[in-house]
């Protein structure tokens, strides 16, 4: 009878850990309507971002979009979520650019590589020293997305860990 548990308590345990996995992330009831602020700085909110990966060991990663945009507030939902927040936070430096209805910060656009005629949110990963390392489109249909997909990305674009010094 106790191996019958036990079969049956793993059998739950995988069964919702895929259904974890599968899940698409949520667009939030009550979105964030200053997660894109027409009156930031990017320009100055980048340049301080660097700083602070520099001098934490971290990457940059910009995320271009509007208001506007369900998938952005999916994927802004998905980066506080308990499995993604912390891998997140200890390696990147977030900064959201606004892109408005497609005619804001479009200097910063062409600068990073990002493809707005692909849609919104586009990631960018900089190094910490500002340099651009990867620009995608692929979020912008995030509400179709997991957070496992979220977690990958997250993993293959964080820095590598710092070298002990000989």
């Amino acid at each position: 009878m106790r191996r019958y548990y036990f079969l049956l308590l793993l059998t739950s345990l995988a069964f919702g850990q895929w259904v974890q996995q599968k899940t698409p992330l949520k667009v939030p009831d009550r979105p964030n309507m200053g997660l894109y602020r027409a009156d930031a700085h990017p320009q100055q909110e980048i340049a301080e971002a660097i700083r602070k990966a520099a001098r934490n060991n971290k990457r940059v990663l910009l995320v271009f979009g509007g208001n506007w945009c369900a998938d952005c507030h999916a994927l802004d939902y998905a980066f506080h979520q308990p499995r993604i927040e912390p891998l997140l936070t200890s390696n990147f430096e977030l900064v959201h650019v606004d892109i408005g209805k497609y005619d804001r910060n479009l200097d910063l656009a062409k600068k990073y590589h990002v493809d707005l005629e692909k849609g919104v949110p586009s990631l960018v990963v900089l190094n910490m020293r500002g340099g651009l390392l990867y620009s995608t489109a692929q979020f912008e249909r995030a509400r179709l997305m997991t957070e496992e997909e979220v977690i990958q990305f997250l993993s293959a674009w964080s820095p590598p860990a710092p070298q002990a010094k000989k």
